[in-house]
């Protein structure tokens, strides 16, 4: 009897187990159903390389401190009380969506992603807070806040993700290429962070430059927060991070263009553009002088000064950077010849100022225009829009221009 109850104890528990197996596997399939012809899911790429238009412009929106949690879940922060009940992360969603087709950018760069305390599911969170740009079919390209951690992925995972989602750009570190590399085409691993790379940007279709990258978008991800002599601060780009710069910079060096040698023609250096999230100490210094935006708080740096100003004026290639942290600040200012722009807050889920409008950054980098064919890049201007009834353009301003007296 002990035998044949053994076996129907047996029997019965294989069942269950059979069925629960069952379960997971209709579940799966469910949530990742194939229908008709579909065939398994590829990531989508966009048309590359970057490129400047036949217009010889090339725009970007930058869009800084999301803080997108979960959706209709995530309710808004510091808004007027006649906007609350029905506010949320879809504010946000909507806001970006109209961005998108208002300003019709070339190219989307993300600093700051998801508010990971209110996040239950970091993925999930992120590919809706990418929704807008993924569906746009724009290349778009993002680097890490401190926040977007503080969920389900560590910042390694969450770089790699993002690298394969639809129509993104980014990398999770930069390829180890170079004359001293015997790994080409792999990934750095003597380089602090996740989310450190440098995007191309060539010239316009039909041009003599058109196989040529005349301007250079820089990414770098400034960390989250860390310990120093037992006191918390926040995250920093380290010396291996300003090394890899520094090679980038002399990579391209020198370079002119012996195509074009007419009266209009422009010495082809390769500007750059810098994007990381944690201001650096010396945006401090910007109180005291003439900015284009407002300075309303504080600025919430790192403790540790690694010397990213200095490098970035040693090198010359850099005119201006884009950050964000400081969600109420919004404000470009010059220190030693380079521009530092906040993006100002876009996201609704993070912290802002009841009634001043959520706000994004629009960058344009314009061609010069030789006698036959668009030349390098000439100027470079940037202003904000406003999410207002009128979505209101602001603080447009020249950042470089390579003939200011013309």
């Amino acid at each position: 009897m002990e035998v044949e109850s053994s076996k129907s104890g047996n029997w019965k528990h294989s069942l269950v187990y059979l069925a629960f197996i069952t379960l997971i596997i209709h579940l799966i399939l469910h949530k990742h159903k194939l229908s008709g012809n579909d065939t398994v899911r590829v990531k989508r790429n966009p048309n590359l390389p970057l490129r400047f238009r036949y217009d010889g412009t090339f725009k970007i929106l930058q869009v800084a401190d999301m803080h997108y949690g979960n959706g209709i879940m995530s309710r808004c922060r510091d808004v007027l009380d006649e906007e609350f009940p029905y506010c949320s992360d879809l504010n946000t969603t909507h806001f970006l969506n109209t961005l998108i087709l208002s300003e019709n950018p070339d190219f989307i760069a993300f600093t700051d992603n998801i508010f990971g305390p209110s996040t239950a599911d970091a993925a999930e969170s992120l590919l809706e807070a990418f929704g807008p740009a993924m569906e746009s079919g724009l290349p778009w390209a993002a680097i890490l806040g401190n926040h977007d951690q503080e969920s389900t992925m560590n910042r390694a995972e969450l770089m790699s993700l993002i690298s394969l989602m639809d129509y993104s750009v980014s990398q999770t570190n930069p390829s180890a290429e170079g004359p001293t590399s015997s790994l080409k085409g792999s990934m750095m691993t003597d380089i602090d962070g996740f989310g450190n790379y440098n995007l191309r940007v060539y010239g316009a279709p039909g041009s003599h430059l058109a196989n040529s990258s005349i301007f250079n978008l820089l990414f770098l991800d400034s960390g989250d927060r860390a310990v120093v002599q037992g006191v918390r601060t926040y995250g920093w780009i380290k010396e291996s991070q300003l090394r890899w710069v520094r090679g980038i910079s002399q990579r391209f060096q020198g370079q002119t263009s012996d195509t074009d040698q007419s009266a209009d023609a422009l010495p082809l250096t390769i500007p750059a553009l810098g994007f990381f999230h944690i201001p650096i100490p010396e945006i401090r210094q910007l109180y005291y002088k003439k900015i284009v935006g407002q300075f309303q708080e504080a600025v919430a740096c790192s403790s540790v000064n690694s010397g990213v100003l200095e490098t970035l004026v040693s090198i010359g290639d850099v005119k201006a950077v884009f950050m964000g942290h400081d969600h109420t600040n919004d404000f470009c200012g010059n220190l030693d010849g380079i521009w530092f722009c906040y993006g100002g807050g876009i996201g609704y889920h993070g912290y802002g100022k009841a009634g001043w409008p959520r706000r994004a950054r629009v960058i344009l980098a314009e061609l010069g225009k030789g006698d036959k064919a668009w030349m390098g890049v000439e100027r470079i201007k940037t202003w904000k829009r406003l999410d207002d009834e009128k979505l209101s353009k602001i603080d447009e301003q020249v950042l470089w221009d390579h003939r200011p007296s013309r």
